[in-house]
C-alpha cells in the first residue's frame, strides 16, 4: 500500500501528532512499508496454528500472597489535593455529548 504525504498528514492529525513538512517526506515511505508488510502477514495461512500467550511453555514463578508493605493510605491522602470518604476526587475529563 503506497500511502501519499497527504495520507500522512491526515493520519497524523487523527493522531494529533505535529509531523512538518520537511519530515513528511521521511515517514512517508516509512509508514508505506509498514503497511506493507502488516498486508504480506495477513496472506499467511494461520488455520493450523493455535494462539499462544508466548512461545516458550514455562510455568509462572508464584510468590507467596502476603503483604510485603505497610498500609500508607492515610499519609497519602493527606497530601492528596482533594479526598472525600476515603477516595481521591479529581476534576472532570470526559465531557458527555
Amino acid at each position: 500500500m503506497s500511502l501519499t504525504p497527504e495520507d500522512v498528514k491526515k493520519i497524523a492529525h487523527l493522531a494529533r501528532l505535529n509531523v512538518s513538512e520537511k519530515d513528511l517526506a521521511f515517514y512517508t515511505p516509512q509508514l508505506s512499508n509498514i503497511l506493507d508488510f502488516v498486508a504480506h502477514m495477513n496472506e499467511i495461512d494461520t488455520t493450523n496454528v493455535e494462539p499462544m500467550a508466548h512461545p516458550l511453555d514455562l510455568p509462572q514463578r508464584m510468590r507467596p500472597d502476603t503483604i510485603s508493605e505497610a498500609n500508607q493510605r492515610d499519609l497519602f491522602q493527606s497530601i492528596a489535593p482533594d479526598v472525600k470518604v476515603g477516595l481521591y476526587l479529581v476534576p472532570k475529563v470526559i465531557e458527555e455529548a
